[in-house]
């Protein structure tokens, strides 16, 4: 991890433990920093598990959190503690994901004892892929002409689909991947011009819109898969 970002990180560690003091529970990064795998055009995304959350104290932490979105492209979730297990069912993919790909930088582990139901990760695949095929057509109408567009809405994407094959194939009965890999393997072939869109934001000409078109596909694809789970 850079020093920039690990330094940033800090900062607002402490700034949370100054302004929540017992009542924060938990301070999570999770994702690709928790991987030490960020890119170019990666969020530094963390979640703070708090007992009680009141607007006056948290006005206390504004500043750093904003700073900490420009400086490193922080992107913060306050979680309640009594909402963690709520939280894992309505949006199961993504805390599958988060339960797999984290690192607890103050507190206690929230993810330790939690399990997400097969039910509410299979129901949520469904939503998740049928929303990203949605958005993605709805961007190709959109932005067909515009490759700077359509580079930023395929980085955009990458994220979501990798979490989705990833718990697909877990959900197959196969082992789990990172979801990078999971992703290829699942498209049968690498991405290269997805990975090259996520790591550094920029495509050559006129490979943008192709990108997306075989992204709403893989998505596709992906959701007739989770039909057939038994």
């Amino acid at each position: 991890m850079e020093d920039r970002i690990r330094l940033g990180l800090e900062r607002v560690v402490e700034a949370a433990k100054r302004v929540f003091g017992a009542d924060l529970r938990s301070f999570v990064l999770f994702g690709s920093g928790a991987e030490d795998a960020l890119r170019a055009t990666s969020d530094v995304n963390v979640m703070l598990v708090l007992a009680a959350f009141d607007e006056a104290q948290a006005a206390r932490i504004r500043d750093e959190i904003v700073l900490a979105g420009a400086a490193i492209r922080l992107r913060a979730m306050f979680l309640l503690e009594s909402e963690v297990a709520d939280a894992a069912e309505a949006f199961a993919v993504k805390f599958e994901d988060v339960q797999r790909r984290h690192r607890v930088l103050a507190g206690a582990d929230p993810f330790a004892q939690l399990r997400v139901p097969r039910e509410a990760l299979v129901r949520r695949l469904k939503q998740v892929l049928l929303n990203l095929a949605l958005r993605l057509r709805e961007q190709i109408v959109t932005h067909g002409d515009d490759d700077a567009t359509l580079t930023r809405v395929a980085a955009e994407a990458s994220g979501p689909l990798r979490a989705c094959a990833a718990e697909l194939l877990v959900l197959e009965g196969q082992a789990a991947r990172a979801p990078k890999e999971a992703l290829v393997v699942v498209a049968g072939a690498p991405l290269e011009d997805l990975s090259r869109a996520r790591e550094t934001g920029t495509l050559p000409l006129g490979a943008a819109g192709p990108l997306v078109a075989r992204l709403i596909a893989l998505a596709s694809s992906m959701r007739a898969r989770v039909a057939r789970l038994p």
